[in-house]
C-alpha cells in the first residue's frame, strides 16, 4: 500500500507531466506574428487594406508550405489613422503583446518616428528587440542619414525612383517645361527638392515652372491646381502623391483636358487607372517594381498565376500590385532559415548582404545602409497593354527595365 507521500508525489508528477503535454500542441502551433502598422480607415484606407490584402495572402502561401522552422506567420494589422502619434502607440502595445516584427509604409513621417522609438527601445531592451520592415516609406533620409539597424526599406526609395523618371524625362525633346506637385510632407518634399536637383544636372534646358506642396489627404477639388499647371505651359507633372491625392489629381486634369504627361510612382493601382481611363492613354508613366505587362523573359507564368491567385483570393476587389510584398516575407523566411533562429537579432544579421531571386531578377538587400536593390521597370499606361487593369479598359506597357544594380545611388549612412 502506497503512503501519504508516495501518493502526493505521484500526484505532482501526474499534473506536472499533464501540464507539459497540454502545453506542446501550443508550442507546436506557435505562431511568428508581423504586426501591420498602417492607415486602415480614412482617404487612405484602401492602401492599408491592400497592403494587409497582399502581405496575408503571401503569409498564407509560406503557411501552406510549411512556415518558417515550425512556425506559421500571422499578419496582424494595427490602424494607425496616419499618425505618428497613433502609432507610437500602437508600437507600445504591440511590444507588450510579445510582437517582434513590425511592418509599416504608407507615410515616411511615420516611418521616422518608428525608427527612433524602435531604436531606442532596442537599446533599453536588448533581450527584446524589434525589426522594422519598411514596404513603402520611401524618404531617402530613411537609409541614409537616420539609417538603423534595425530598419530595413524593401522599396525603391525616392531618389532611385526619381532617378529613373528623370533620366527618360532628359531624353524626351518635347518635354521642356516641367511642373512639379506634391503632398505637402516629408516624401512629398523630397520629391519636390530632389527632382529640381535631377533636372538641373541631366536636363539644364528643361525649366520647372511650378513647385507647389499641399495638403497631404485633405484637398477634395485639385481643379485650382490644374489651372495653375495649365497657366504655367508645363508639358509634364512630377509628382510624388498617392492614394486619392493622385486619382483626385489626374482625374481633374483629365474633365479640364490639359495636355500633359503625368510621371508618377504610384499611377498603377486604387482607383487611379480608372479615374484616368481614356485621358490617360499614353500620358501617365510610373516606375515599379512590377506590373501585369513586364516582358514575357521576365514576367513568368509562375508571376501570372500568383497574381490570378491574388485576384480570387480577395474575391477580384483588390489587383495584385505591390509585388515586393512578396520580396519581403520571401526574403525574412531565407533570413530565418539561415539564421535558424527567429530572434530579430539574428534575422538582421542574416538579412544583411542577402540575395534573393525574384521573378523579374535578383534582389540583394545592401548591408550598407539596408536598402533593397531589385529591378525597377519604367511603364506607361496605354490601350495597347496586353492586360487592362481595374477593369479601365487600359493597362501597362514596359518602356524600361532599370537592372538592379544601375538603380544604385550612394549612401551617407553611417550604421550605429
Amino acid at each position: 500500500m502506497l503512503s501519504f507521500d508516495s501518493i502526493r508525489q505521484l500526484l505532482i508528477m501526474l499534473l506536472l507531466t499533464a501540464g507539459v503535454l497540454s502545453h506542446y500542441p501550443a508550442q507546436a502551433a506557435e505562431t511568428l506574428r508581423i504586426a501591420v502598422i498602417d492607415t486602415l480607415s480614412g482617404p487612405f484606407a484602401k492602401e492599408g487594406d491592400a497592403m494587409v490584402s497582399h502581405l496575408r495572402f503571401v503569409a498564407s502561401r509560406i503557411n501552406a508550405q510549411g512556415g518558417v522552422l515550425g512556425k506559421k506567420l500571422e499578419i496582424a494589422p494595427f490602424d494607425n489613422k496616419g499618425s505618428p502619434q497613433e502609432t507610437l502607440i500602437i508600437l507600445r502595445d504591440v511590444i507588450d503583446q510579445g510582437i517582434r516584427y513590425v511592418a509599416q509604409g504608407n507615410g515616411s513621417h511615420v516611418a521616422g518616428a518608428l525608427i527612433e522609438a524602435i531604436d531606442k527601445h532596442n537599446e533599453r531592451n536588448p533581450d527584446a528587440a524589434v525589426l522594422f520592415l519598411n514596404y513603402s516609406a520611401l524618404n531617402p533620409e530613411l537609409t541614409n542619414e537616420l539609417c538603423s539597424f534595425w530598419h530595413f526599406r524593401f522599396d525603391a526609395n525616392t531618389e532611385m525612383r526619381l532617378a529613373a523618371l528623370t533620366d527618360y524625362i532628359a531624353d524626351q525633346t518635347q518635354i521642356r517645361k516641367v511642373f512639379l506637385i506634391n503632398q505637402d510632407y516629408a516624401h512629398g518634399q523630397q520629391v519636390s527638392s530632389l527632382a529640381r536637383q535631377m533636372l538641373a544636372t541631366k536636363a539644364p534646358e528643361i525649366t520647372v515652372v511650378g513647385d507647389m506642396l499641399h495638403p497631404i489627404g485633405k484637398v477634395r477639388d485639385f481643379s485650382p491646381y490644374i489651372a495653375r499647371i495649365r497657366s504655367s505651359g508645363a508639358d509634364a507633372v512630377i509628382t510624388g502623391n498617392w492614394g486619392n491625392d493622385l486619382s483626385l489629381l489626374v482625374r481633374a486634369g483629365a474633365e479640364a483636358g490639359i495636355d500633359v504627361e503625368y510621371f508618377t510612382f504610384y499611377a498603377g493601382g486604387f482607383g487611379v487607372p480608372m479615374a484616368m481611363g481614356a485621358a490617360g492613354n499614353d500620358k501617365v508613366f510610373q516606375v515599379t517594381e512590377w506590373h501585369p505587362d513586364v516582358p514575357d523573359e521576365e514576367n513568368t507564368p509562375e508571376v501570372a498565376r500568383f497574381a490570378a491567385d491574388f485576384a480570387a483570393y480577395t474575391r477580384q476587389r483588390t489587383p495584385w500590385y505591390f509585388h515586393r510584398t512578396h520580396t519581403l516575407l520571401a526574403m525574412l523566411v531565407a533570413a530565418m532559415e539561415k539564421a535558424q533562429s527567429t530572434q530579430p537579432l539574428a534575422v538582421a544579421r542574416a538579412l544583411e548582404g542577402l540575395q534573393y531571386s525574384t521573378a523579374y531578377g535578383l534582389a540583394r538587400m545592401r548591408a550598407e545602409d539596408h536598402q533593397l536593390l531589385q529591378p525597377l521597370f519604367l511603364s506607361r499606361f496605354s490601350e495597347a497593354a496586353r492586360h487592362e487593369t481595374e477593369n479601365s479598359g487600359y493597362g501597362w506597357v514596359t518602356v524600361e527595365r532599370i537592372p538592379a544594380e544601375q538603380t544604385a545611388l550612394p549612401s551617407s549612412c553611417v550604421m550605429p
